[in-house]
Formats: C-alpha cells, sequence, structure tokens
C-alpha cells in the first residue's frame, strides 16, 4: 500500500509538473502565430515546423502573438548542414526602418559552422549587431550541436540571467538588461548562393514554461564562462573570482594624471558612473592628459567598456611607466589600441614596411600598416580575428564594446566584444624584433617590466569608459 501511495504521488506531481508547460504548437496549426518580416514559407506537418530557404528575401521569423517575459523553452531542431538560423526571443519589431532589419531583440544563434561552433550563442539582432555571447571562452559548448540530426534546445530567461543549452551542454551564461520581454520567433536565414537554396530548418516539441519557473531552474557549469553585461554591478561568479571595480564610477579615486600627482582639472568628466575624456583638438595628451591607476600591476585580466566618437582615437595602456616620457605626448607602456577604423586615417596609414631581399630586411617600400587599428597591440601587432574565418568584426561609434586584456607573465591577449584579436609573449625573441622596427626602439626593454600603472588615453577626441574591471593573478 505504501509502495501504491508513493507511486501514486510520483505519478500525480509528474502530470501536475507537465500541465504547467505551454505547447506553442497548439491543435496543430499555426494560428498562435505570425510572419513577423520576410516572405520565405514555413508549414506545420505532422507536428513539425518547417521552414524552406529562397533567394531575394531578408531572413524570414515566424512569431509568436504573445508576448513572453521570464519564461523557460524547450524545441528540437534540425538545420540542414549550410544553413544559419535561430530562434529570436524578447524580440519586438520596429516598423519605421528597412525590412531586413526590423526584428530586432535576443537571438539563440543556430549554425552549422561547427569548425566555429557558437551554435547556443546570444547574437543582439538589429540592435547592436554583434554577438553578446559568443561561444569563444566554452570548448565544451562549442562542441555541443551536431549536424544532420535532431538537436533539443533549452533558453532559461529570467531576469537578467539568460542561459542556454544544446543537447544538455550548457552553451552561454549572459547577464544582460536590453530586453525584458517580447515575442519568440523562429528564424530562416537569408541566403545569397544558388545552392542553398530549398534547404530547410524544422522544429518540434516547443514548449513554454511560464509559471513556477523557479522549481525546474538549472544549475551553471563552471565551463560555460559567465558574461555580465550589467552596469556598475559584479555578479556573484564574479566577486567569488575575485573581480573588482577598477573605477568606482563616481570619484577619481585610484587615478591621477600620468604626468601630476593628482587627477587632471580638465579634460576629462565623471557623470552618470561615465568616465569620459573631452574632445579636443585630436592632439596626444595636450588638454586633460592621460589618467594612470596609482596601482601598479602585473598579472591581471582587465575588462571596461568603452564608447567612440566618430573617427576618435584612444587607447588603454598598461605596463605603463610615466617617468619614460616627460616631454610631450603620451606615456610609455603597451597599447590596446581603441580607433574608429571607418573614420580615422591611422586604419588605412601608409608606412614605409619591411620586406625580405637576399637574407636582408629593408624598409624600402611602402605600404599599409594594419597595426595601429582597433584592439591591436600599437604599432606592433596587427588585431585579427581569430575565433572566425573572418575578418575583424567592426567597432561602432556610439555603441557601447568590450575590451579585455590578459596578462599572465609573459603571455598577453587582446580580446574585443568577447573575441580573442591577438596574443603574444612578451620576453619572446619575436616580440623583441618587432619592438626592434617600431617607434618603441629608443625605449630600453620597452615591454619586458614587472610591473606598471594602467593608463587610458586622452588623445584629443572623445571616448567613453565605463565598468572597469580587473582581477589579479
Amino acid at each position: 500500500m505504501r509502495l501504491l501511495k508513493i507511486l501514486i504521488l510520483f505519478i500525480t506531481s509528474n502530470l501536475f509538473a507537465q500541465q504547467n508547460w505551454t505547447n506553442l504548437i497548439n491543435d496543430g496549426n499555426l494560428n498562435n502565430w505570425e510572419i513577423k518580416q520576410g516572405s520565405a514559407e514555413f508549414e506545420l506537418k505532422n507536428g513539425i515546423i518547417s521552414a524552406t530557404s529562397i533567394l531575394n528575401t531578408p531572413s524570414t521569423y515566424l512569431g509568436t502573438k504573445k508576448k513572453y517575459s521570464d519564461f523557460i523553452l524547450e524545441f528540437e531542431v534540425f538545420v540542414d548542414e549550410g544553413l544559419n538560423s535561430g530562434v529570436q526571443f524578447r524580440s519586438a519589431v520596429n516598423n519605421n526602418v528597412p525590412e531586413h532589419s526590423r526584428v530586432y531583440g535576443y537571438q539563440f544563434e543556430l549554425d552549422t559552422n561547427l569548425k566555429r561552433g557558437w551554435s547556443g550563442g546570444i547574437y543582439d539582432q538589429s540592435r547592436k549587431n554583434f554577438f553578446l555571447y559568443p561561444i569563444t571562452r566554452n570548448e565544451k559548448g562549442r562542441k555541443a550541436f551536431k549536424n544532420g540530426q535532431w538537436n533539443k534546445a533549452r533558453i532559461e530567461a529570467i531576469g537578467n540571467s539568460i542561459k542556454t543549452w544544446i543537447n544538455g551542454v550548457q552553451c552561454a551564461n549572459l547577464l544582460d538588461p536590453m530586453s525584458a520581454n517580447g515575442f519568440i520567433a523562429l528564424q530562416i536565414h537569408n541566403i545569397a548562393e544558388q545552392s542553398l537554396v530549398g534547404k530547410k530548418v524544422m522544429w518540434k516539441n516547443i514548449r513554454i514554461l511560464t509559471k513556477n519557473i523557479s522549481k525546474h531552474i538549472s544549475d551553471s557549469s563552471d565551463y560555460a564562462t559567465e558574461i555580465n553585461n550589467l552596469d556598475n554591478i559584479l555578479s556573484e561568479n564574479q566577486i567569488k573570482n575575485k573581480w573588482r571595480f577598477l573605477w568606482d564610477g563616481k570619484t577619481s579615486t585610484g587615478w591621477r594624471g600620468a604626468n601630476i600627482k593628482t587627477f587632471p582639472q580638465k579634460g576629462w568628466a565623471i557623470e552618470n558612473n561615465i568616465l569620459k575624456v573631452l574632445a579636443s583638438d585630436g592632439s596626444e595628451s595636450t588638454n586633460g592628459g592621460d589618467i594612470i591607476t596609482i596601482k601598479k600591476f602585473s598579472n591581471f585580466e582587465l575588462e571596461l567598456d568603452f564608447k567612440i566618437s566618430k573617427g576618435a582615437n584612444s587607447g588603454i595602456k598598461y605596463f605603463v611607466d610615466p617617468d619614460l616620457n616627460k616631454g610631450n605626448g603620451s606615456s610609455i607602456g603597451l597599447e590596446y589600441q581603441i580607433l574608429d577604423d571607418r573614420n580615422h586615417p591611422d586604419a588605412n596609414k601608409k608606412f614605409k614596411v619591411l620586406e625580405e631581399s637576399n637574407g636582408e630586411w629593408n624598409f624600402h617600400k611602402e605600404g599599409f600598416k594594419k597595426n595601429r587599428t582597433v584592439g591591436s597591440l600599437y604599432d606592433l601587432i596587427e588585431a585579427e580575428n581569430l575565433n572566425e574565418e573572418r575578418s575583424k568584426r567592426p567597432v561602432y561609434p556610439e555603441t557601447w564594446h568590450r575590451a579585455r586584456i590578459i596578462v599572465n607573465n609573459g603571455h598577453v591577449e587582446h580580446w574585443l566584444d568577447n573575441i580573442k584579436l591577438l596574443e603574444y609573449d612578451r620576453f619572446s625573441q619575436v616580440f623583441k624584433a618587432l619592438v626592434e622596427y617600431s617607434k618603441y626602439s629608443k625605449w630600453k626593454n620597452f615591454g619586458q617590466s614587472k610591473t606598471g600603472h594602467i593608463l587610458l588615453q586622452d588623445h584629443g577626441d572623445e571616448v567613453s569608459f565605463k565598468n572597469i574591471k580587473i582581477r589579479e593573478f
């Protein structure tokens, strides 16, 4: 009898849990869905929604008529190889823009390019137009999606927390405040190649949970690195991992001018948790001047958000020694370049470049030097896209972007919007050779210091900074 009661209780609780879920394919029809953008066709047959790729249409979205805020969404998806797709959530439509960009919001990425492996990542569709969570720091997540089979997907969107899974493997772990609610939509991506015409994306078993969510929240896995886009907030995970703010968002505490003992009285503004270098005449360190941390650092991970004005030039320097340059110009250190590549001449400036001839290297030809573009190790190493088979993703004026610098003994990495741009060993022979043929050759042992200040550069253009945080190794 006791065993029977336990069995009945189990069945009852299981049925109650199932009743909390809502099937988004109701009564064998798509009456609760509507096309939000595009002209590709979706059809429902035997419980499967399928979309077929066609030419000459923007990406097409079949979206729910209802909006959702906090939820857990589960579905199975099959993507024909060669296609790119996604599932929008907390999304909306802007009818005042061209049709190809009317749907905007979070997108759960579905990509058959397994070499990149970003399925389950979070793309910000038609808003920031870049990945809020590319799967670049989660090797296990990169391998979760499988071509040629049905993949089980899960999205948990609860408050500012967005987490995703594919086939039981966590892919994304994002904290982001931009969208609190919106519709869910299935995407068939636009195509430009005839060979992709007729390929399909298919979904089935689409269900959503909006009640008693707390009982169904999954634990996060350590391998799914958290990305925190919340302003002026350290997450519990960041605090546990010894992150701290390098700038408090309100005062100049911890910072001073590079060539003075106090914080500059002009040229910099602190307002609304934003630290801004003000525009002057575009010259280097002639207005307020550079600012540096009072403390010196050796091994660290630095992360900050920056926003450039059109045509702006600035930089983040590390291992700075302000005593190296007492004259005009900026203080000397390794520099993560900040630049408007599209509108500043340094991005495509002609320089004399090294060429080999009969075993000798000489400057005897003019060419384009790319190591002064955004994210580059200024004047030394060009920033590239090391996580995708494509060029570096752009930085847009008046848009917040994220810089990340890792220094662990000699190993250094530059990241932009969570995509790796370059890495090098500052104690290597290759690095020393690069310095020898750069503007830094006159500084003895450049880049070799054990410790140094961190610097934000005044280059006479308006550039803003926020969420400046660091952890030391």
